[in-house]
């Protein structure tokens, strides 16, 4: 069995038609089919059922698709990574992250980046939670991820910083002439959630701390991704946790933004599933200096 055959094989999968997929491929249609035929010979069974207008998998097709998008990705990705070991010449560079730091961490690092290396291409892959993102790098969908640090992450990892947790209300709140406010003082506001909010031992952060406080947040929306919840808290839907770069990002000047006291803080990193070298280690260098630096002190929630 061979990478090339795999590739034809997902080639079909994606298109439901040996004729696409032969177009998309440039090859003709005998010789995919031939190369999907000597698939199955080598893995001892049909993977796909011909159908009258397409194709559909079979319960062995089914059993083999994710292994070969796995490895058709882990191929794509050791040669990007091959390319990037000898240097920032060109090629590009597949980049991981989650919603919010997509939106205010990582523009202007981009911008560095195209002014430093316009040869080397930044592809950006977005997901709505950190579990996401640590599923997706594990199945080898990017080069390397950004995000909040990862507990136990088996591969390199390199701390670039940290993001301050702050709470988010409109211009007309009663809070919003002060600095901070203490989460004890918001036990009675309708908050908003995200899915984006970290959790600690399985639990997520905020009902962790209010717990601790006596009492339970009362979530009035809940959202996908932190814009959302941000601008919701803008426009006076109750208040929302949001890290403070990524809210200066999304809405500027459209709202309060309120430290918690005492600070919360939750580290962010770089990590990959092999070391970062080339193109890989210069993004991570470059990242490392638009990030908060972190004093090392502890401060509240997160732990």
């Amino acid at each position: 069995m061979s990478l090339r055959q795999m590739e034809y094989f997902l080639a079909v999968v994606e298109e439901s038609s040996f004729t696409r997929a032969a177009d998309g491929l440039h090859v003709t249609q005998p010789a995919l089919s031939h190369q999907v035929k000597a698939l199955e010979r080598a893995v001892g069974g049909a993977l796909l059922e011909r159908m009258p207008r397409g194709v559909r998998l079979t319960p062995m097709g089914r059993a083999f698709l994710p292994h070969a998008q796995l490895a058709v990705r882990s191929a794509r990705q050791a040669e990007r990574a091959a390319r990037a070991a000898a240097g920032v010449a060109g090629g590009e560079l597949h980049i991981a992250t989650v919603h919010a730091l997509a939106v205010g961490l990582l523009p202007a690092v981009a911008a560095r980046w195209r002014s430093l290396h316009p040869g080397v291409s930044l592809v950006l892959r977005e997901y709505g939670s950190t579990e996401a993102l640590e599923e997706q790098l594990e199945r080898g969908v990017a080069d390397l991820a950004v995000g909040p640090e990862p507990a136990g992450w088996p591969g390199p990892l390199l701390r670039i910083g940290r993001e301050e947790l702050v709470i988010v209300v409109p211009f007309d709140d009663p809070l919003a002439g002060r600095p901070a406010v203490t989460l004890a003082e918001l036990a009675h506001r309708d908050w908003i959630r995200c899915a984006m909010e970290p959790l600690v031992d399985g639990v997520l952060v905020l009902d962790r701390a209010c717990g601790a406080l006596g009492f339970t947040p009362h979530t009035v929306l809940r959202t996908e991704h932190t814009s959302t919840a941000v601008r919701m808290a803008a426009a006076g839907v109750g208040v929302v946790m949001a890290p403070a770069h990524m809210v200066r990002g999304a809405v500027g000047e459209d709202c309060v933004l309120l430290s918690l006291d005492p600070p919360w803080h939750r580290p962010l990193a770089v990590f990959s599933r092999v070391p970062l070298t080339g193109a890989a280690a210069a993004f991570t260098e470059l990242i490392g200096d638009g990030a908060v630096p972190d004093p090392g002190c502890p401060g509240g929630p997160p732990h």
